[in-house]
C-alpha cells in the first residue's frame, strides 16, 4: 500500500504549496508580474548554485579520470614520451561512461540544445525534470575526460529546466513558463562567464528568438543578475575566460578588423558544413550505436596525442591565445583539429555544447591572423592576442547568428570601451557573412531539416508539420476541356464550388476555370454553344503537391488570392491526385493547434 501513496507524495505537497502561495499572494495583493519577479530571483539563485555545481562535477571526473591516469601512468603532455600516447584513451573512457547513460535514458540525451529550443519556443516550454541530472552528467563526463565541446549549453538546459519546474508548479501559463525557462537560462550563462548581460541576451537572442517581449526583461535581467552574485561568492569575481587589457593601437586598424570579420564569417560557416557533414558520415556508420561514443571518443583522443589543446572546453588554452603565446602556424593547425574533434565528439553521440568551441575556434583563428600582420607589419605595434580576443567574438557571433551576445560578452569579460567598435564591426560583419553563406546557424541546421523554423512561430510551424496529401480532398469535380459554355453554366447550377480544373481526353490537368471567369460572358447567348470552356480558362496553372506542408501551399493561394490548388504530380505536373481549398488548411491547422495545446496541457 505504502508504494501506491508514494508517487502522490510530490503533487500533494505541490497542491499544498501552491495553494498557500496564492493565499499569501492574496493577503499581501502582490500581482502576478511581481510574483513572477519574485520567482525569477529564486530561479537565478539556483541557476546560479546550478553552475557551480556542474563545474565541480566536471573537475571531479576530470580528477578521477584524466589527473589519476596522468600520475598512475607518468603521463605528461609538456614533452614527446611513449607514456603520452595513452591520452588516446581518455576521451574513450569518457564515451565508456557515458553508454550506461544511453541505455538507461537515451530519451533524455537526445535532441541537444536544439531539441530544448523546440521545446522552449513551440511546446509550452514544459520541461521534463530527470534530464536536469541524467543529461547534466552526462555532457559531465564528456568534458571532464577531454571530450572537445562546451558546458554553457548543457548548463543553460540546466537553468532552464529549473525555471520549467517553477513554471510547472504554479500551473502558470506557457508564455509565463517560457520567460523563467529563459530566466534559467540567462541564469547558467551569466554565472559561467560572471557576464549578467551577456547572460540577458543570450536568453533574448537565442533562447527565445522568436517570442521575446520586453515585459519579459525585467525578469530576466534580474535572473541573471542574482545568478552572478552566486557565481561571485562562491568561485570569486572571475569569468571562465581571463583577458589580458585590450588596447586599439590606432583608428587605421579598424580595416583590419573588418578583414578580419570577413574571414571569420567564412571560417563559421564552414565549420558548420564540416560539423554536420561529420555527424551524417557518423550517424551513416553501420554500428552499434552504443559503440559510436567510445570510437568517437577514441578518435578525438588520437587528435589530442598531437594537439592536446583540443581536449576539453578549452578556456585554459584560449588564456594563452590572448597573451600571443603560440606561433601562428599551430593556432591556424587548430582551426582545423578542433572542427574536427568537435564535430566528432557531439557526432558520435557525447552530449556537450558548442558555445566554447566557438569561442576557441575564434580565438585560434583570430590569434593566427594577429601573428600573421604582425610579421607583414613589425613596426606597426600590433598584437596578436587582440586579434585573438575579437576573434572570439566575432566567430561565436558567426556561428550562432547572435552578435548581440558575443559583443556583450567580450566586453563585459574586457572591461574595456576601446573593444566596442573592433567587436561591433566584426560581430556584424562575420554573422552577415555567415547567413549569406549558411542559412543556418550551429543550433538551426537539425531543426530546418525537420522543417522547424523557430524564427517563424508557433503557427507556421504547425502548417509546416502539415503535408498537402493528408489534408486535400479526393473527390475533384473536373470540367472537360471541350464542354461549352451552355453546358458549363447547366453544370455549375449543380455544385457550390466556384473554381474547376480542365482535363483533356486522359483525365491529365489542362486549366482551371472560375466562375468568375464564366461571368464576364454570361449574357451573350449567341455565345453559348460556340466558345468552349478552355478559351476562357487560365492554363497557367498554380498547383501543389501531396507531400508539399500547408505553409507553402498556403503561400501559393495568398500570392494571387486563389481559393483552390489542384493537387498535381511532380513529373508531369498534369496528373491530378486531388484538391486543397483555403478552407480546408484553416481547417486542418485549428484541429492540429488544439491537438498541441490539450498536449501541452497534459504535458
Amino acid at each position: 500500500m505504502k508504494k501506491n501513496h508514494l508517487p502522490t507524495l510530490f503533487p500533494l505537497y505541490t497542491r499544498k504549496l501552491r495553494r498557500l502561495t496564492h493565499q499569501f499572494l492574496s493577503h499581501f495583493k502582490i500581482s502576478e508580474n511581481t510574483f513572477l519577479i519574485i520567482l525569477a530571483v529564486i530561479v537565478g539563485l539556483l541557476g546560479g548554485l546550478g553552475n557551480y555545481l556542474f563545474r565541480k562535477t566536471i573537475e571531479l571526473i576530470h580528477w578521477a579520470v584524466v589527473e589519476q591516469s596522468f600520475e598512475l601512468f607518468d603521463i605528461s603532455l609538456e614533452h614527446w614520451s611513449m607514456q603520452r600516447i595513452l591520452v588516446m584513451f581518455l576521451p574513450a573512457i569518457g564515451g565508456l561512461l557515458v553508454i550506461p547513460l544511453w541505455m538507461l535514458f537515451a530519451k533524455d540525451l537526445k535532441g541537444g540544445f536544439s531539441g530544448f529550443l523546440v521545446k522552449v519556443n513551440l511546446k509550452g516550454a514544459k520541461l521534463p525534470f530527470r534530464p536536469l541530472f541524467t543529461k547534466g552528467l552526462a555532457s559531465a563526463i564528456t568534458l571532464g575526460t577531454g571530450g572537445s565541446a562546451g558546458q554553457e549549453g548543457p548548463i543553460a538546459v540546466i537553468g532552464g529546466t529549473i525555471g520549467s519546474q517553477f513554471g510547472k508548479m504554479f500551473k502558470m501559463s506557457g508564455d509565463r513558463i517560457k520567460v523563467l525557462v529563459a530566466c534559467g537560462a540567462a541564469a547558467g550563462v551569466a554565472a559561467t562567464f560572471n557576464a549578467p548581460l551577456a547572460g540577458v541576451f543570450f536568453a533574448t537572442e537565442i533562447v527565445l528568438l522568436s517570442s521575446f517581449e520586453v515585459a519579459s526583461f525585467t525578469s530576466i535581467v534580474i535572473a541573471s543578475g542574482m545568478a552572478t552574485v552566486v557565481s561571485r561568492a562562491l568561485l570569486g569575481n572571475v569569468s571562465e575566460v581571463v583577458t589580458p587589457p585590450y588596447f586599439l593601437g590606432s583608428f587605421w586598424e579598424i580595416g583590419l578588423y573588418v578583414l578580419l570579420g570577413l574571414l571569420i564569417g567564412a571560417l563559421a560557416a564552414g565549420f558548420i558544413y564540416l560539423h554536420f557533414k561529420i555527424k551524417d558520415r557518423i550517424d551513416a556508420i553501420k554500428l552499434p550505436r552504443l559503440s559510436k561514443p567510445i570510437l568517437g571518443g577514441l578518435a578525438v583522443g588520437l587528435i589530442g596525442i598531437g594537439l592536446p589543446q583540443v581536449f576539453g572546453n578549452g578556456y585554459e588554452f584560449i588564456g594563452t591565445v590572448l597573451l600571443g603565446q603560440h606561433p601562428w602556424y599551430l593556432l591556424a593547425l587548430l582551426v582545423i583539429a578542433k572542427m574536427v574533434a568537435t564535430s566528432i565528439t557531439l557526432g558520435s553521440g557525447m552530449p556537450g555544447g558548442l558555445f566554447a568551441p566557438c569561442l576557441f575556434l575564434g580565438a585560434v583563428a583570430g590569434g593566427a591572423y594577429g601573428q600573421v600582420l604582425e610579421l607583414i607589419f613589425p613596426d606597426a605595434g600590433l598584437s596578436a592576442g587582440a586579434y585573438a580576443l575579437v576573434g572570439m567574438g566575432a566567430f561565436l557571433a558567426a556561428a550562432t547568428h547572435a552578435p548581440m551576445t558575443a559583443i556583450f560578452l567580450l566586453f563585459e569579460i574586457t572591461d574595456s570601451y576601446q573593444v566596442i567598435v573592433p567587436i561591433m564591426l566584426a560581430c556584424v560583419i562575420g554573422t552577415s557573412v555567415a547567413r549569406h553563406l549558411k542559412k543556418d546557424s550551429l543550433e538551426t541546421v537539425e531543426l530546418t531539416r525537420l522543417g522547424i523554423d523557430l524564427e517563424a512561430g508557433k503557427e507556421r510551424n504547425i502548417m509546416k508539420g502539415l503535408a498537402v496529401g493528408d489534408v486535400m480532398s479526393h473527390r475533384v469535380e473536373t470540367v472537360p476541356e471541350n464542354m461549352t459554355l451552355g453546358n458549363f453554366a447547366k453544370f455549375i447550377e449543380q455544385t457550390h464550388h466556384t473554381n474547376f480544373p480542365l482535363v483533356d481526353e486522359l483525365g491529365e490537368l489542362t486549366g482551371i476555370i472560375s466562375v468568375q471567369d464564366f461571368m464576364g460572358v454570361v449574357f451573350e447567348k449567341e455565345l453559348m454553344d460556340l466558345i468552349v470552356v478552355k478559351e476562357l480558362a487560365t492554363t497557367d496553372v498554380i498547383t501543389a503537391h501531396a507531400e508539399e506542408d500547408l505553409d507553402t501551399a498556403m503561400r501559393k493561394i495568398g500570392y494571387r488570392n486563389i481559393e483552390q490548388l489542384p493537387v498535381v504530380d511532380r513529373e508531369t505536373h498534369r496528373q491530378l491526385y486531388g484538391i486543397i481549398s483555403r478552407r480546408d488548411m484553416i481547417s486542418a491547422y485549428n484541429r492540429a493547434l488544439m491537438s498541441r495545446t490539450l498536449g501541452e496541457q497534459d504535458g
